[in-house]
Formats: structure tokens, sequence, C-alpha cells
């Protein structure tokens, strides 16, 4: 479909959705202005570069959800309007969408609907709107569902210091019909708010196709049919997809990126691995290395479809589209150096070889997390190869495959900046010095029968994996 064509879909849809938006008001005789405003909010979200048809559908239906609650409160039922959850859409939208301006935009304009449908004054409308910022503030990044359960509690408590300090009075406070009304709902409206979130989130999850922090720790799982076949088909990968993981998270840590989607798309960028895992040196036991066997343009082949097998396993096993993403983008446009090279000593005299039919397909990353999964399995695999593992030689590893792959213009297409390329260079130093430190050599102690028994340091010397080698170039498999 070329630009023109969807450009014209998008706004028929969106005009489709607003008409049937005004039907709605004016047969239950409320504003026109609210579809009016739902217009504007998508405009305003197109300036801020964050609109496109999906987000703005989406936004859409949780807004409207909520003034369908409200209408049906106000129209079929007598309990109070305090009780209807203006902080649980609020909610819900921070924890889809992991953004604090659409979490405003929701408890601000769900606040002004909900007072406009219940004939709520300003004070209504501001006690929905604190709340409603309360709650959203107070799941952000949440992983567990104690900080739900702690939301709710801290909406109940802001609604009730809105409505003492609106209410000042302490005899009126103090009478019944008061309480009922007003006392009762607004302190029970938090924890109303806290069973509509948990009652349907895996659903807007689904229907949204989010990714929100409670379902990464589901795939983070070990248990997960991916994850348990690698460790037993292709053991290797699983380490190096581990420690990868270790890096990534610290270094999304440190420039403030989604530290949880970075170590989950880590366990999974490799799944494509197991496939073929003998031909992937970090799986090799002791049957030697396949490509040294076949030739260079086939070892290519086999290197470039465990990106396309994985995006083929990701898809069959129904991972989200965030994860497989780390899958393509993890590899960018590299070039795979080590076959290359082989490539170039095997050809004959006068024979071409393309560089590009040794580079992977990419895309380059286009998220810093993506990016960042990258980086940490191209140092992870170079530092792994080195003869000498001390802390000079790593950071000197590090700070070479990070200039080239910047060099290379696989960092063109993400946010990343100079300054966050520095702490991530200076975490993966950090960690890897760490992780193969040197330790001390014990002496010797003399048996019983005079033979010496020596307990020395223990040193890992396992076989880089063929993108490791390629990283240490430069570019990874």
């Amino acid at each position: 479909m070329n630009p023109a064509s969807k450009n014209i879909g998008t706004i028929a849809l969106v005009s489709v959705v607003i008409i049937v938006l005004m039907v709605f008001c004016q047969l239950s005789q409320y504003s026109l202005l609210i579809p009016i405003l739902l217009l504007s909010i998508g405009i305003y979200l197109q300036y801020l570069n964050k609109a496109n048809l999906k987000l703005f559908l989406n936004f859409g239906l949780l807004l409207m959800l909520i003034v369908f609650i409200a209408h049906a409160v106000t129209q079929y039922t007598t309990i109070p309007y305090y009780y209807i959850p203006v902080a649980g859409m609020a909610m819900l939208t921070m924890l889809l969408f992991n953004d604090l301006q659409l979490s405003f935009l929701m408890s601000f304009l769900g606040s002004i609907l909900v007072s406009l449908i219940v004939g709520g004054d300003f004070g209504v409308m501001l006690t929905f709107f604190i709340g409603s910022l309360a709650g959203s503030y107070a799941v952000q990044g949440a992983r567990a569902r104690g900080k739900l359960m702690g939301a709710g509690l801290f909406v109940s408590a802001t609604h009730l210091v809105c409505l003492f300090l609106l209410n000042p009075n302490l005899q009126l406070i103090l009478q019944r019909s008061f309480d009922v009304n007003y006392l009762y709902p607004l302190a029970a409206n938090g924890f109303i708010s806290v069973v509509l979130v948990i009652g349907t989130l895996k659903i807007f999850e689904y229907l949204f196709g989010a990714l929100t922090n409670y379902s990464l720790l589901e795939l983070s799982d070990f248990n997960q049919p991916l994850l348990k076949r690698m460790i037993l088909e292709a053991p290797g990968t699983y380490h190096h997809s581990l420690v990868v993981s270790n890096l990534s998270e610290a270094a999304a840590d440190a420039i403030e990126a989604n530290a949880l989607l970075a170590r989950v798309g880590a366990y999974y960028h490799d799944i494509g691995k197991m496939v073929k895992p003998e031909y992937f040196t970090e799986n090799q036991l002791l049957g030697g290395n396949k490509h040294d066997y076949i030739e260079p343009s086939m070892s290519r082949l086999v290197i470039l479809n465990h990106v396309k097998e994985g995006i083929e396993l990701a898809k069959k096993n129904k991972l989200n589209q965030a994860i497989i993403d780390f899958i393509p983008q993890h590899h960018g446009t590299s070039l795979i150096h080590y076959f290359h090279q082989k490539a170039l000593e095997a050809a004959e005299d006068g024979e071409h070889v393309d560089e590009s039919d040794f580079r992977y397909p990419g895309p380059k990353p286009q998220a810093r997390e993506t990016a960042i999964v990258l980086l940490a399995d191209s140092v992870e695999g170079a530092v792994r190869a080195l003869d000498e593992q001390s802390p000079t030689r790593i950071e000197e590893t590090v700070q070479k495959i990070i200039n080239n792959k910047f060099i290379d213009g696989q960092l063109d297409e993400c946010n990343l900046t100079l300054k966050n390329i520095d702490k991530i260079s200076s975490t993966f130093v950090r960690i890897l010095s760490a992780m193969y430190h040197s330790r001390i050599k014990y002496p010797e102690k003399k048996g019983n029968d005079g033979n010496s028994s020596r307990k020395s340091s223990e040193k890992s010397s396992s076989q880089p994996s063929s993108d490791k080698k390629d990283s240490q170039a430069g570019a990874s498999l």
C-alpha cells in the first residue's frame, strides 16, 4: 500500500470513530465537545511524534471505556459516581504504554469526561485527576503485584485528602449521607481501580499487542519452552545468552533504558542457533569445527539462516514483536568478517568476492535496548576469545568493538547518544573485568603418600563462537 492510500485509510477510519462517538453523545444527550476533544488529543499526539493509527485507537478505546462506565453508572444504577474507577484507566495506560505523558493525558481527559457525564463540578474533576495521577505514578515500572495493591492504597488516600481539602467542615464529614455518597466511595475507589487493572491487563495486552513488565517476567522464566529447549540442545548458546543478558541489563540501567526488556530480549536473541547448534563453536564440544569442512559461501548461508530461523521460531511460539525485533537487529547489517576473510583467501585470481553477500540483512537496531544487545553480544564474544583477559586488555577490546560498530553505522537508527555509549562501555568493562578476574594460586600441600596436590585457580577456556571471532574484528555473526 502506497503512503497516499495509507493516509486516506487512516483518515477515513478516524473519521468513522469520531462520527460514531458523536452519534452516541447525541443520543445520550452529552456534549458534542467529547469527540472533538478526542480528535484534538490525536492531533496533539501527532505533533509529539507519538501518534499512529494504532496508538490513537488504543488510547481512544481506553478513554471511551471509562466514558461508557460513567454512562452506565449514572443512567442505570443508583450508586455514587465516586465509585467510577477513573484512576484504573490511568494505571492501565501507564502499564501498557510505559509513558508518563500518555498517562497524564488519560488522567486529565478521563477526569474531564467523567465529570461532564456525571454533572460534577470542578472539585469532582480535580479529585479524579489528582487520584489518577497518583495511581499512574505509583505503578510506573511495577514488576510485582504487591506494587499494584500499594498503588490502590495510594489512590484511595489521595482521594480522601482531596475530599477533606475541598470539604474542611468536620460536621459535614461526620454526616452519614456525606460518608455514603463521598467518603466510602472514594476510600474504595483505589481498590476498585486495582481490581479493574488486574482483571483486564492481560486482555488489553493481547488486544493492543503490548508488552508489560509482567509479560516480560513471564518470558524470563527458564521453564518457557524455547529456553528449556536451548538449555538442552544448545547449552553453549544458552550460557552466551545469559552473559549477554547480564551485560545488557546493567548497561540499560546505566542509561535509564528498559533494563528488563533488554535482559529478556538477550535471552531470545540467538534462539535460531538451536536449529543447527553444531555449526556454532560455543556448542562444539569434541566434534571439531564444522566450518573447516565446508566452503565459506556455505558457512555464510548457515550463519545468516540462524537469524531467519530464529524469527520463525519466535513467531511459531507467539513471542511479542518487541522480543522478535532483537533477533535480526542484534546483528544489524554487520559484516560476517571471519568468513568474508576466508572467502577472500580462497578466491582465485580475478575472482570478485562481494562484501554485501557477507552482511546481515538487518535492520539496524531501532531502539536503545536492541542496540545495547548488539554491543553486548559482540563484546562478550570478543573478550571471551582473548588469550589474556586482563582489565587493560578487556577495556581496549570493549572500546575497539564499540568504536567499530559506531563507525560501521550500526547505531545510526537508534537514539543512543555519545554519553550513553560511554556509559555502556564503562559498564561492560566493569562487569567483564569482574567476570574474568584472576585468582590466587594456593600453596602445595604434601599428602601422606608424598605426592603433591595443588589447588589452583580455575580458568575457563571455552572456545569462542564463530560470531565472537568476528566480534573481535568489529563485526559479530
